[in-house]
């Protein structure tokens, strides 16, 4: 993220109380309207933009603070390009701009829907009918993230790739 649009994301004085709050600890919806001194409904609406703006990320009522966005803006990392999805669009892109940035995974969605659409997009990047070894779907998923491991796992738990005799291969996901 850029300095620019952090600023942006931090223009309104509910979203600066709403972000203030969660450096203070909060991340239960009532627990940072409170400490926010907002209605929840005011709470509700300014991490709606937050987390549209991927500054936040909210599985239900609990919200968590992307602090090391502060860090990319404060050393004025340059402008990407927007991330480019071919053939997604909608909810999903919005969803896959806000989980990757530099063509790298930031964090994987804590919320189930949003997950199986990131994991929906790596399944992807294997051929179907193509059988892979551990080594070479770590060498794929590695180039996304250093958690290799925990992505061959949701990968496999979630149907997108089985898994068999130390063979990895497409099983799921949108063709």
């Amino acid at each position: 993220m850029d300095a620019l649009t952090l600023a942006g994301l931090l223009a309104e004085p509910d979203r600066r109380a709403v972000v203030a709050a969660l450096i203070l600890g909060a991340t239960e919806l009532d627990e940072i309207a409170d400490r926010a001194g907002l209605s929840v409904r005011d709470v509700t609406d300014a991490l709606a933009r937050l987390e549209s703006g991927g500054l936040v990320e909210g599985a239900g009522r609990h919200w968590v603070l992307f602090s090391e966005e502060f860090k990319a803006a404060a050393r004025h990392r340059p402008v990407a390009a927007p991330e480019s999805f071919d053939g997604v669009d909608g909810e999903a892109e919005r969803i896959l701009q806000a989980t990757f940035r530099d063509g790298r995974l930031r964090k994987l969605p804590t919320k189930r829907s949003k997950r199986l659409v990131v994991l929906d997009y790596l399944g992807q990047l294997f051929e179907p009918g193509i059988h892979y070894s551990e080594r070479e779907v770590n060498a794929v998923l590695g180039k996304i993230d250093d958690d290799t491991a925990a992505l061959r796992r949701y990968l496999v738990d979630e149907g997108f790739l089985d898994r068999a005799d130390g063979e990895y291969w497409r099983s799921g996901g949108t063709v």
